[in-house]
């Protein structure tokens, strides 16, 4: 049986997702050589049939050369203006260089707004698959030029592991500036260790990634295990390898020991329930009884008025909030069918008392099993 590593190259729907210091440094702005090099080697998978999709960073350092800024931009508004200037250099380096290999191209920029809404998420889906199957090429962004909450997260590898879904791929390739997920921060530690396999991703793990917070990025390694995380539950699984040298892609789908592998889940979340678990921002909370916790792990049931004892938060119906045990765990996320305010007056009371309670009952169930997903460690 062939291993992990042997089956990469199987993989034909891939999201390559780029980090800032790949292709971008604050003192020179684009690094044209490397961008170059990176579209031949998407231009050589594309040969071999796999379908590509990039996420690329790297337009507000982009933006901070043009701007002659030292330093990355603090301010929201100074972030907004680098981002504007150097999205379009970014995208004519990108068509310049990959024209070279007859590839079109086109940029696409998405908010959190176009993936929490269903509605947008499937209309960002169609619109992904249609440049597809015109054999464009898409670059996806965060649209930095006007989203303060994106700028805020200025999380790309967040982004990929959301393109990753949207587009329903089986593989994420994260190119850093490192060469994978080490026993300890290898800048800091010269014993740390490549750890080259990871099949689950337990708190130690996640210990291991740290706190987020790279130099010229915004992330870290921390943002890269959480998205490795995010899509394994989607059954996709997640390369991590060093950006800034050429040709590690093509030596990793070689079947060589390159990078840092995370392994998928057996079982895979739906799609509308991974979309709930991953992409939806929390707008409340409410504690639950132990009966009402034993009903949803145990026994597969919806939430019930009857089973919550406190709510917090500000919600209104179809928002997603989030299910506590009585010792504050989290054991679930879902799509309430009602608001904060209506909660509060049901809560603890009968199915049947919901209508007398309120002057009307929109559903029985708080959350309906479709739309609740139990987290990780539940």
């Amino acid at each position: 049986m062939s291993s992990p590593r042997q089956r990469l190259h199987k993989n034909k729907r891939i999201v390559i997702k780029i980090g800032s210091s790949i292709i971008a440094s604050h003192e020179k702005g684009l690094r044209e050589e490397r961008m170059a090099e990176i579209a031949e080697e998407v231009s050589l998978l594309r040969s071999e049939g796999h379908e590509i999709f990039l996420v690329s960073s790297g337009a507000i350092l982009c933006g901070m050369e043009k701007l002659g800024l030292t330093r990355r931009p603090k301010t929201i508004p100074l972030k907004q203006g680098a981002a504007a200037v150097g999205q379009s250099r970014l995208m004519w380096a990108y068509e310049k260089h990959f024209e070279k290999f007859q590839i079109n191209v086109a940029q696409v920029l998405l908010t959190r707004e176009d993936i929490a809404d269903r509605k947008r998420f499937i209309n960002a889906r169609n619109t992904l698959m249609t440049l597809l199957e015109h054999g464009i090429l898409p670059i996806i962004n965060e649209n930095d030029t006007v989203t303060v909450d994106e700028i805020k997260l200025g999380d790309n590898d967040h982004l990929a592991a959301q393109i990753t879904h949207l587009v329903d791929a089986s593989l994420l390739v994260i190119l850093s500036d490192v060469d994978g997920l080490f026993t300890a921060d290898p800048r800091k530690n010269p014993e740390a260790v490549l750890i080259p396999l990871i099949e689950e991703i337990t708190p130690e793990i996640e210990r291991i990634a740290g706190e987020p917070g790279a130099i010229s990025g915004t992330g870290g390694m921390a943002t890269k295990v959480q998205a490795a995380k995010s899509v394994a539950a989607y059954g996709v699984t997640t390369l991590i390898v060093n950006g800034t040298a050429p040709g590690l892609m093509q030596r990793a789908f070689q079947g060589e020991s390159i990078g840092t592998l995370f392994l998928p889940k057996p079982v895979r979340l739906t799609s509308k329930k991974h979309w709930i678990a991953h992409s939806l921002k929390v707008k409340g909370e409410v504690v639950l009884d132990a009966g009402a916790v034993e009903a949803i792990l145990k026994k597969g049931k919806s939430l019930l008025a009857s089973g919550i004892r406190e709510i917090t938060g500000k919600f209104e119906v179809g928002d997603a909030i989030r299910c506590l045990a009585s010792d504050g765990k989290e054991i679930a996320k879902g799509l309430t069918n009602y608001s904060a305010s209506e909660m509060i007056l049901i809560k603890g009371i009968h199915s049947s008392q919901i209508e007398k309670k309120l002057g009307y009952k929109s559903t029985d169930e708080v959350i309906h099993r479709d739309n609740l997903v139990i987290l990780n460690g539940a």
